[in-house]
């Protein structure tokens, strides 16, 4: 999706980040950081370790309590929200690190996620979620979205690094977001791994807003519509991947640094 000049700021943001700051001992992770994401807009945040990028996802997220700012998510302020109640109204975050349970299924991974997101949901725990049809029914439905539909008897723990991938976004679609914080999905990925995740994720933004956190260049450049590019905790720039391409404070940035931005 290509935002026009003119039209972008017609378009409410899903969410919007004033002057967000935390600090950890003296140390300045994110430092006054502002920027919105539009409804079905890829937004990429991109830095060298240390940027602070982690830090940020983890403050919209709940994980971590900002020292100062503003989060307005679906025109709610959300900064003094514990992380489950921002999960419950739509924003999920897609972890690094596959957060999954190994020893069940495929589909019972996501039918858990169904299951937690029903308006019933405690009195789905007194039952399997697999006796549910109208759980069974949506988590199929998931995972035929990220290209598991043949994998739901799979045990997890059977299952390479690219499919936990998948299935990990399909455990957070499950859950009905509005905003998707992905964070490196293709971290450790092949690159036949890497194109699924591709296409899935240009697939996703039809539906969903997304904010990406990735060290793949190209595939930024690629998917993004607005890139964020962070440099010691200070956002130093917002603007289209051929903005940043051109952009000699972003490259003076990097000078030194393996990511190019003539990829």
């Amino acid at each position: 999706m290509v935002f026009l000049e003119g039209v972008t700021a017609m378009i409410d943001p899903i969410l919007k980040v004033e002057g967000l700051r935390k600090t950890y001992s003296g140390v300045i992770a994110v430092d006054d950081v502002s920027f919105d994401i539009r409804p079905n807009e890829i937004h990429a945040v991109i830095g060298p370790n240390g940027a602070g990028k982690t830090t940020l996802i983890s403050l919209l997220d709940g994980a971590v309590v900002a020292d100062a700012g503003t989060i307005v998510f679906g025109g709610r302020q959300i900064q003094t929200l514990v992380g489950h109640a921002r999960a419950r109204m739509g924003l999920i975050r897609s972890f690094q690190i596959p957060s999954i349970f190994l020893e069940m299924t495929v589909l019972e991974n996501v039918a858990l996620a169904v299951q937690a997101r029903s308006a019933d949901a405690y009195w789905h725990l007194w039952r399997p979620a697999g006796d549910d049809a109208r759980i069974i029914a949506p988590a199929h439905s998931y995972l035929e979205m990220v290209g598991l539909g043949g994998r739901a008897a799979r045990r997890a723990n059977a299952m390479s690094h690219g499919e936990c991938r998948l299935l990990e976004i399909a455990i957070a679609l499950a859950t009905e977001p509005l905003l998707l914080l992905l964070d490196e999905p293709l971290a450790g990925l092949g690159s036949e791994e890497s194109s699924s995740m591709l296409t899935l994720i240009e697939r996703l933004r039809r539906d969903y807003a997304i904010l990406l956190v990735e060290h793949d260049m190209e595939a930024v450049f690629a998917l993004a519509d607005r890139i964020s590019v962070m440099v010691y905790g200070k956002k130093i720039r917002t603007g289209s991947p051929e903005e940043i391409r051109a952009n000699s404070k972003v490259r003076e940035a990097y000078l030194g640094d393996e990511v190019s931005f003539d990829a």
